[in-house]
C-alpha cells in the first residue's frame, strides 16, 4: 500500500494553483514581449481572412521618428516621444506625470501565416495601423476530388 495521499479534488486543487500561478506573474501573453505593466505604446493583435492586424495605440509621435520592421516572424515597433512639460503654463510646477516621454520598443511574435512582404502601416488619430497580409498557402482553399 503507497503512503502518497491523492486527493478526490485533484483537478480543483490544480486549478487553485493555476490561479495562484496567473496573479503572481499576472498572465501576460506570451506574444508579446513585454517585460511590465504600462509600456508603451499599448498594443492590440487581431486576425481577419487575408490579415493580420494590429493597432499601437501612440498619441502624440512624431511620425518621422517611428521604426517599424518585421525579422524571422517578429514586428517590431521603435521610436521616441518627446516630454510635452513645455505646455504647461509660465512658472507653474509640474508635481504628477502621467505621460510617458522617451524611446520605446515593442516586439510583437507573428503567426507563421504573416507575409513580410506584404506590410502596410499608417499613422492616424493617434493610432498607429500596422496590416500584415497573409500568405496565400495558409489559406483555405478548396480541392476537388475526381
Amino acid at each position: 500500500m503507497s503512503d502518497a495521499f491523492i486527493t478526490p479534488n485533484l483537478f480543483g486543487e490544480l486549478d487553485r494553483l493555476q490561479r495562484q500561478m496567473f496573479s503572481l506573474f499576472g498572465g501576460f501573453p506570451t506574444s508579446l514581449r513585454s517585460t511590465r505593466v504600462g509600456l508603451f505604446p499599448q498594443i492590440n493583435v487581431g486576425s481577419t481572412e487575408d490579415s493580420i492586424e494590429v493597432v499601437a495605440f501612440a498619441p502624440g509621435l512624431d511620425v518621422g521618428k517611428l521604426d517599424v520592421s518585421i525579422d524571422k516572424g517578429l514586428l517590431t515597433i521603435a521610436g521616441d516621444r518627446t516630454a510635452q512639460s513645455d505646455r504647461l503654463p509660465d512658472g507653474a510646477r509640474q508635481y504628477a506625470q502621467e505621460r510617458f516621454s522617451g524611446a520605446f520598443r515593442r516586439a510583437v511574435e507573428l503567426p507563421q501565416q504573416a507575409d513580410p512582404d506584404k506590410v502596410e502601416a499608417r499613422y492616424i488619430d493617434g493610432c498607429l495601423l500596422i496590416s500584415i497580409g497573409k500568405r496565400e498557402t495558409s489559406k483555405p482553399r478548396s480541392i476537388t476530388v475526381q
